[in-house]
Formats: structure tokens, sequence, C-alpha cells
């Protein structure tokens, strides 16, 4: 018989709950701002489902999530005095009945066993449904072309088929969802086929043109073919595999979630504090950054803000989308009506010690000033003028205190950015597709001279093993393939937009790490500036292990996110093969030289399998995840322990933490509303000492579809805070 919770007064503001059990002997105390209860079904006590707390009384929504135990109890913690709707969500039930409380309730919650498998697979992860998508088989490959077989003529083996079916669609939104696994916004039988609907729902909205680019490069008649294929074979009837349901520490997970954004514009990353020092800022606003401009949150007063970004240079108001704009077909949900907003191609914040949000952003047009070019008097320039004479992001910070913006000009492309921690808080950017910049804080703060507070290094190696850098080096063509003349060193990239350097971490020795991802397998570049840049600037390069001839199962490819822990180990997703991976490069025997071009030190690098279903016919290792980036818990902001790597499971509805010492997995699930597609997260601790109330990671809703999330249109990015109590009823 299940056990009921029994309630005494204890000093008229907590109760005490009598929940022992043989599987815990929690006893609990449980404050007057909590909401506890049961959930039962007629099997009996429901172990491992979610039980949702959510409220619309304030001015930005507002719910907690959390996990039942072995007995179906739950305890909601911390709830500010409002109505709620409570309710319970659970793999293998239908969603139960919402049941109107206020903190200090005790609630019995009934729920119902799903009637089918497909009734019970509305609530799975998207990666769980995309798993049911049939790749061509490697036999197929290399692709032959639209009058061939189909597939991409870049398309050489699976594993850029693959690759770019991730990297070019799960990109910006998950694949797999109801609205692209069904498409309910457009009436199939009026098509004269579901490839018919597939090509027309490729063309909408304003992402239309890059929809079209990335099909046409994997091969539009083969994709297109398969995508129908998996549509159909879901409207037939055909369901995936269950996921399992949270269990041991998962169950530990408080999920607290606020509304924010604009239901047009995509928050694209998150910030709460400056990750050299988590404990910094405590309390304070999350701020956010993307298509919907700067996005600000008070977690105390429940209140969301969003602002336009300002630029140098007005121009004329564009679509929201990073992609591009469309007038072919208009958007399912929107038509072609206007956003109102302005999208500075916003990418990523980062918080300094002054409390200083930073902002790649676009604060000009394109055209790369001069000064960076051939002929100028710049030192770095000397050294190496930017070739590539159009940019599109630059910098920028917001000061909270004075609500100010200052722009800052770049001669590189910045996508990404990290604070080194050292005396000049240098901030290394990402982006380039040809050299790696950086900007002295501490110079432009004392001179406010944008142009020699910055600096830039090509990504030069050292082929002819000599130690030195020197001219003249080995150049890459346009596609970044270069022929190595032994005598010579050799610079890696290229002026392809798809070779930009994606992520960016600085490292305790002082060096800097880059991640590439194209082509298959990828590199990480690491560059040492040495005493006298750019004459001293170095780099290393370090590929994933891959042998287009060997064995698919041992393959990693496409590293995206970077990060590093206290100890030096660099950490990667590879958001192609379905991999986190560290390397170590104290394990290298070989650093530089002729040899030294990538597939030189495969024993660095230690590939750890995520979780969750793979693709039909993939051969190797592939999941239907897509890991969008990864951040290492330096200082224990979640609980788990220090230097735990996290990767975003942005096709799982999940945050995925891997503890390196067992291998083992913490998938951190948001089951509601279902869509959560997250870029990247930080941690902080807001109260060393208050246990895990004081702690916690954020994250958000990243997707570049918020009208594709549970809900539809008018749905908006939620910041999620993720905490660990010590068991599932701890108050």
């Amino acid at each position: 018989m299940t056990k009921r919770f029994r309630t005494w007064c204890l000093s008229g503001s907590a109760m005490l709950l009598a929940v022992g059990s043989a599987a815990t002997h929690h006893t609990v105390i449980a404050a007057a701002d909590d909401i506890t209860g049961v959930v039962t079904s007629a099997g009996g006590a429901e172990a491992g489902v979610w039980v949702i707390a959510e409220t619309s009384d304030f001015d930005a929504s507002f719910r907690k999530i959390v996990v039942t135990d072995d007995e179906g109890r739950f305890l909601v913690p911390d709830l500010p005095a409002a109505s709620y709707q409570v309710w319970v969500r659970g793999y293998g039930l239908v969603d139960s009945d919402k049941a109107a409380a206020e903190p200090g309730d005790d609630l019995g919650l009934q729920v119902t066993a799903a009637a089918t498998p497909r009734e019970a697979a509305q609530i799975y992860p998207a990666n769980y449904w995309y798993s049911l998508l049939e790749v061509p088989p490697a036999s197929d490959f290399p692709g032959t072309g639209p009058r061939g077989n189909g597939i991409g003529t870049a398309m050489k083996t699976q594993a850029d088929w693959i690759d770019r079916l991730k990297d070019g669609c799960q990109l910006c939104h998950q694949l797999g969802n109801r609205a692209t696994r069904e498409m309910p916004m457009l009436n199939l039988e009026t098509f004269d086929s579901t490839a018919d609907a597939w090509n027309y729902r490729l063309q909408a909205g304003g992402a239309g043109p890059a929809m079209a680019a990335e099909i046409n490069r994997i091969g539009r008649p083969r994709a297109i073919k398969l995508y129908a294929e998996w549509t159909d074979r879901i409207r037939a009837g055909a369901v995936p595999p269950a996921p399992p349901r949270p269990e041991g520490v998962e169950r530990n997970v408080v999920l607290s979630m606020w509304g924010w954004g604009h239901p047009q514009g995509m928050v694209h990353d998150n910030v709460s504090t400056d990750k050299r020092n988590p404990t910094l800022f405590s309390g304070g606003p999350i701020y956010g950054v993307g298509g919907a401009g700067l996005v600000v949150t008070d977690i105390q007063s429940r209140r969301s803000v969003r602002m336009d970004l300002p630029t140098r240079v007005e121009r004329p108001r564009r679509s929201n989308s990073y992609q591009g704009s469309s007038t072919a077909v208009p958007s399912f949900y929107y038509g072609n009506e206007s956003a109102g907003l302005v999208s500075r191609s916003a990418h990523n914040p980062m918080m300094d010690d002054k409390g200083r949000v930073w902002i790649t952003q676009s604060v000009r047009p394109n055209d790369v000033p001069s000064w960076c070019l051939e002929g100028s008097d710049h030192p770095f320039a000397q050294y190496y003028p930017i070739q590539h004479r159009a940019e599109s992001r630059q910098l920028s910070y917001y000061e909270p205190e004075d609500e100010k913006f200052v722009l800052i000009d770049t001669c590189y492309f910045t996508h990404h950015l990290q604070f080194a921690d050292d005396e000049n808080d240098t901030l290394w950017l990402s982006g380039s597709t040809e050299a790696i910049g950086w900007l002295n804080t501490r110079l432009y703060d004392e001179t406010g001279d944008e142009r020699s507070a910055q600096g830039w290094c090509p990504t030069v190696i050292d082929t002819n093993g000599d130690g030195v850098i020197t001219k003249p080096w080995n150049e890459p063509t346009e596609a970044g393939s270069v022929e190595i003349d032994s005598t010579r060193d050799t610079r890696i990239g290229s002026l392809d937009k798809y070779q930009r350097a994606y992520g960016v971490i600085p490292h305790p020795d002082g060096s800097v790490w880059i991640s590439r991802r194209f082509p298959v397998p990828g590199q990480l570049i690491r560059l040492d500036i040495g005493d006298d840049p750019p004459e001293t600037c170095k780099s290393e390069v370090y590929e994933p292990p891959y042998d287009p001839a060997g064995d698919p199962s041992t393959w990693g490819y496409s590293p995206r996110g970077i990060d590093v822990d206290r100890n030096g180990l660099i950490w990667t997703a590879l958001g192609g093969s379905g991999h986190f991976a560290s390397f170590d490069r104290t394990k290298c025997s070989v650093l530089n030289g002729p040899t030294a071009t990538g597939q030189h030190c495969t024993e660095g690098w230690t590939l750890y399998q995520t979780p969750g279903p793979r693709m039909q016919g993939v051969e190797g290792t592939a999941n239907a995840d897509y890991h969008y980036y990864n951040w290492v818990d330096q200082f224990d902001a979640l609980g788990l322990g220090e230097n735990v790597p996290i990767a975003t499971g942005t096709t799982s509805d999940a945050l995925l933490a891997l503890m390196p010492q067992t291998g083992e997995w913490i998938t951190m699930r948001v089951p509601y509303p279902l869509g959560f597609y997250s870029r990247g997260l930080d941690g902080r601790i807001d109260d060393a000492n208050a246990g895990w109330k004081g702690r916690g990671i954020w994250a958000s809703f990243n997707t570049g579809s918020t009208f594709h999330l549970e809900g539809g249109k008018g749905a908006t990015s939620e910041i999620v805070q993720f905490q660990i109590r010590p068991h599932p009823l701890a108050e």
C-alpha cells in the first residue's frame, strides 16, 4: 500500500513529512512555501515522473519541475506565493489533469497509463522520433549528384552526410519534434505527395534560403525522399523506442523556469556571472542575446525586459533570422508579419568581473576597415593583413549600472568569446576563417583605443619542425586544402565561411584553443602567442580519430563546443559523431613537424558515446541527438563535483553531464514545454554555504523556431535553472 504524507504543524511555518520507506528512509521537513504530495496510477505509485507547478501570476511566466521518488512522492520547494496549476508528465503516461494549489498544499495526483505506444510517444524527446529517419547506406558514397544517386558530390562518406544533416539542419532547431515530423501547420492531403510537402516546407519563412542551401548541399533528391519516407512511416503508426525515466541522481534535479524573450526572436545564449569566478553577482539578473536583442530577466522579481542592440551605422531593420529572408513562401505561423526586431547578428554574451556583459554583434556594415588590411601601419596588419574583406560581426558590451552600450570594431569576425585569467583580462574571440583575435580589455579601458588594444594571429603550424614560424609559408586554397612543402611552415584555414573558428577557450598554460568544425573530421587548434606576438605566434592542430578506410565505430568528428577543466584537459562536443571527447595534449609524442598535421596524436583523445538512439542505417556511432556546445563545471556550481563536463542535448531536451571517472551519464531532461534546445550554459554559485540551494547552472531554450515549441505560435524562450538536491524530497 502506498504511504500518504502525514503532516504536523511545526512553529506555524513548516510541516514534518513522514516519508520513510524501505527504499529511501528520508524524513523531510517541508516548509510553508513547498507543495508536496504523491503520484499514483491504477498500478500504484509512479516513480521517476515529473511534477510541474506553474503560474502566470507574475510578469514573467514561472514554473518549477521536480521528479518523484521510488514511492511516487514529490516535494516542489521554495515557491513564491501565487496560485499554481500542478500536474504530472511521465513516460508511459498520459499527462494528468491540472490541480489548483498554493504553497503549503499536500496533493494526491492521479495519472493514467497511455493506451497505446503511439499515445505514450507523443511526449518523447525529438531525438527518439528522429531516430526513425533512415540515412543513405555507407555503400552509396561518394555522392554522384542529382542525376546520379541524388547525394551531393561533396558528400564523400556517410559521415560527411550525417555531419551536414546535423550541422546544417539541427544547427538551428530540433528535428523530430511534432512540427517537423508531422508538419501539422500544413494540410498534407492537399499535396500530391509528402515529398512535395517537404519541398514546399523548406522554402518557408526567413530561413527558407538557408534550408534550401543545406538540403541542396547534401543532395536534395535523396534527402527529400528520406524525409518524406520518415514522415509517411510516422503517419502510418511507427513509434520510436521508449526513453528511460529518470533514475538515481536524475531524480534529484530541480528545474526553475522563467519565460523571456520574444515569440519571434531567438535567444541564442545566456550568461549569469564571470566564468572565472562564479561567485560573483549572486542573485543577479540573467542575460541573453540573440535575434531578440538583449534580454534581461530579474529572477527575484520575476520580471523580464528586452532591448534592441545599437549600431554605429543605422541600417534598415531586417529579418530576425541569421539565415536571411525569404519571400517565396511566407511563414506558416506569422505570414509576412514583421517581428519588429533588430537582430544585429547578436550571438554570444560573456560577463567580466566588473559586471559588464560582452556581446559578439554587428556594429557596422560588413566592409573590413582599411586599418586591418594590406598597407596599414597596424603591427598585426603588417604581419598578417586580413584577407577576408567582408566580416559581419564585431563586439560590444553592456554596462548594467548605467544601462549603456559600448561598441567596439574588430578586424576579425567574431562568434564566441572567453576571458583569460590573466593580468590584461584578455578577451579571446573566435569566428575568423584565417586568424584568432583578442582584445586587451585592460588596455582598452585605459585608452579607449580599439585599434591598439586588439591583435590577431594567423593559424600557422610548424611543419618544417624548426621551432619557429617563418615566412613565406604554405597557403591553403579557398576550400582549405593545402599542399605541404616540407621546407616551409603551413597556414591552416581558408576563406570558406564553413571553416570559421567556432569554439574558443583560454588554457591554464597561457595558450588558447579553438575548434573548427569542417571538413570532417574537424580540428582543434592550439595557439601560443609567445613573448612578442605576432612574430612569435605558433599553432598546433589536432583532429579527432578518423580513418576513412578504417572502422567507423572508432571515428569521432565535428568538434563544436570547447572548454577546459582546471587541470588543463580539453573537452569538446562532437556534434556529428555523437560523442563527448576529451583531449590530453600531454599524451602526444609529436607536437610539430611534417607529420603533425592532424591525425598524429590520436592517443590524446578519449571518446565517450552520448546516450540516445541512432538513426536508421548508420555505420559507426552517430546518434540522433545533436550537441551544439559544451561547458565544464570547473568550480562545482551544479553540485556534481569540480571539473564535470556537460554537453547540450539539443535534440534530446536535455543537458548531459558526464562523470569521467565512471563514464556514467546524468541526463537532466526538461520535459515541458517540449522542445528544450540549448546552445550553451553557465553556472553561478549564489551562496557557497547554502547547500544545493546556493548553486545552479543556467541554460535557455535557444531554438531558432520558438513556434516549434510545445504551445506553438506565441511561445517564447525560457531561461532554466538546474539544481541538484541530495534526494528527491529534499527541501
